[in-house]
């Protein structure tokens, strides 16, 4: 019955982790901008000239 304790105890640590470092990315501003990478792999790239 112990380990059950220890197990839940654990589990609520790192969920607190977790939901810290989403809060940390979302104030970092790692979100804002969600269209510009999807849209990045239908551009083409510039060709060179260099032979």
């Amino acid at each position: 019955m112990q380990i059950i304790f220890i197990m839940i105890g654990i589990s609520l640590v790192m969920a607190l982790v977790f939901l810290g470092a989403f809060f940390w990315s979302m104030k970092d501003g790692q979100n804002d901008d969600l269209h510009t990478p999807a849209m990045r792999i239908l551009l083409d790239d510039q060709k060179s000239t260099l032979k």
